[in-house]
Parts: structure tokens; sequence; C-alpha cells
């Protein structure tokens, strides 16, 4: 008697659920269907068209909607789909590698839209100016950006002279940001947030400055207009990009 008793109460309240579950997967299924995922991707046509100044005001306005928590949603199987057959970005970002900026993420980009060269320090060397090069002259990219970002690690690390196996010879790279910054009327040191930032952008100018001195292929495309390179400066408080003036 016992168990039928308890058993009659279980149903009732199965039964009283019913209108509850029903209701919330019909909530989910209605909002399912109000996302509409962009399968869109890059084409030749599309990289072609693009203007310099396009591709940029196209990354400060995904950046925008980054900030703001409002990303294009995506179909990305669609989009790794499309691409599989080629691809046609229309920029390159040279960044550092620190896992807090997404790259893509940040400029609220899809699969194909960017290339992305990343090395602590975000410096070029023969492997990323190589990269670059194959990104502008080769695949028809329009857009350099080489973006330092706020607290930068390796930049601190070369403030504060850290000597640690290759990572040495990597830091020396940063060495002239520090010279650059030399006049600064600030404490010095990496504990100075104020005054590692203006490293960091120095470091950036210094990067660009060293892609058009040894890149003579990266200098004649935007010496004919054919490619802009911009500095660029990541918040990791807020996610904003600052572009730096050329």
């Amino acid at each position: 008697m016992y168990t039928m008793k308890y058993q009659n109460i279980f149903l009732i309240l199965a039964i009283a659920m019913l209108p509850l579950t029903a209701c919330s997967q019909s909530n989910m299924q209605s909002d399912t269907e109000t996302v509409e995922l962009s399968s869109d991707v890059l084409t030749a046509d599309d990289q072609a068209e693009l203007t310099p100044d396009e591709i940029i005001q196209q990354m400060k306005d995904g950046n925008e909607r980054y900030v703001n928590n409002n990303l294009t949603p995506r179909d990305y199987q669609a989009q790794v789909q499309a691409t599989a057959g080629g691809q046609y970005p229309s920029a390159i970002v040279i960044s550092c590698v620190d896992s807090r900026v997404p790259v893509e993420t940040v400029f609220d980009m899809g699969v194909g839209d960017i290339f992305v060269a990343r090395v602590a320090g975000n410096f070029v060397n023969e492997d990323i100016l190589g990269s670059a090069e194959f990104a502008t002259a080769a695949a028809g990219s329009k857009v350099v950006i080489v973006m330092g970002h706020e607290s930068c690690g390796a930049v601190k690390s070369a403030i504060d002279g850290v000597e640690m196996g290759n990572i040495t010879a990597m830091l020396d790279k940063i060495e002239p940001a520090i010279d650059m910054t030399e006049n600064f009327d600030g404490e010095q040191a990496s504990s100075n947030n104020e005054y590692v930032t203006e490293v960091v952008n120095n470091n950036v100018v210094h990067t660009i400055s060293e892609m058009r001195e040894r890149s003579s292929i990266i200098a004649d495309l935007e010496r004919n207009g054919d490619v802009v390179i911009m500095g660029a400066f990541y918040d990791l408080d807020t996610g904003e990009v600052t572009f730096l003036e050329p």
C-alpha cells in the first residue's frame, strides 16, 4: 500500500513537470532558430575588390563587436569546407604568443579571413618576414598589422635582462625598443606599466621599421600602395585594439 502511495506521488510530480519541460525545450528550440549562422568566406573576388582602408575598417568594426561581446555567430564547419580548396585572407597580423590575445577572435574574423604569425614579443626575423611576404606578395593580403599588447611578458623580461636558454637570443631582438625608450620620464622598470607600454609601442615601431628595411618585397608593395602596414596595441583589460599612427 505504501508502495502504491509513493508511486502515485511520483506520477503526480512527473505530470506536473511536463509543462515546464515542454516549455523549456520550446524556448531552446526558439532560441536556436533565431540565431542565423554566417557561413560566408572571403573569395578571390572579395579580396581583389577590398582596399586596405576597407580592410582596416573591417578589423576595427570586428574589434568593437568583440569588446561589446557581440561576435558574429559562425557556421565554422561550413567555413572549413568552403575554404578547403583555397584561401584569400585580407590581412596578416604579427602578434605575440600571449594566450590572452586570441587574434582572430579579437577582430571577429572567421576561417580564412586573416593570416596570423605569432612570436613572443611580436618582432620579425627571417621566418616571420618570409611568412609576411607569402601572405602579401603570394596570397594577396593587403594589410600587415604588427600588434603589441599590454603587460607583455617578453618585453618585461627584456627590460629585466632575463637570460635563459634560447630566450636570451629572442629577447635581444627587443633591446632596440628599450633603447628607443631611454628618455622616458619615470621609473624605467618592468614594474612600471606606463614604461612597459611605451617600450611595447616602440617595439611595434621598431618591428615595422625592420620589416621595411629587411623586406624589399613588402617595402615595394607598401610604396606602390598595394599594402598598408599598421601598428596596433591590445588592451588586456578591455580587449580594445588601438591602431597606432603610421
